[in-house]
């Protein structure tokens, strides 16, 4: 057991291990951002992965929705803020599905990201490159492609 399925362990049994209803939703949300001082919740934030060509395709990028799957990302990657790619291998992928999992409980919401990431999860066992990325605002300048690649549909939504 590392740090970070610790840190969930301890979450998970602060918040329950089932979030039947929208306040509980709500209230793991923000205990979750309460632990990341200075989160800031991304203008967009997806899951993609990477052909060897250097091809980003997006399974699920969310523009401007769905706080809480962002949160879990962030927190299981221990990114607070800014844009950026993170490298989502299978011991990460599979924390960040049991932190949301309890959230699908709640039949008030649909749960598409853990569906997806669900299915992302045979593409990692794939061998296949699959990256989280976070789009702090649509003015983003860098070089990143896989931002690039999610600010680009960002703009496109707009």
């Amino acid at each position: 057991m590392n740090d970070t399925d610790a840190a969930i362990d301890a979450l998970l049994a602060e918040l329950g291990g089932t979030w039947e209803t929208v306040e509980q939703i709500t209230t793991a949300r923000e205990r979750l951002i309460a632990a990341l001082p200075g989160w800031e919740l991304p203008a967009a934030y997806g899951i993609a992965t990477v052909a060897p060509d250097g091809t980003v395709a997006f399974a699920r990028a969310n523009i401007g929705v769905h706080p809480l799957p962002a949160v879990v990302l962030s927190t299981v990657l221990g990114h607070v803020a800014g844009s950026a790619a993170f490298l989502l291998d299978a011991t990460s992928l599979a924390q960040a599905i049991r932190l949301l999992a309890p959230a699908e409980a709640c039949t008030a919401y649909e749960h598409p990201n853990l569906a997806t990431w669900r299915d992302v999860q045979k593409a990692v066992a794939d061998g296949d490159t699959v990256v989280a990325v976070f789009l702090s605002d649509r003015d983003y300048w860098g070089d990143d492609p896989a931002v690039l690649a999610l600010k680009d549909l960002a703009d496109a939504e707009a």
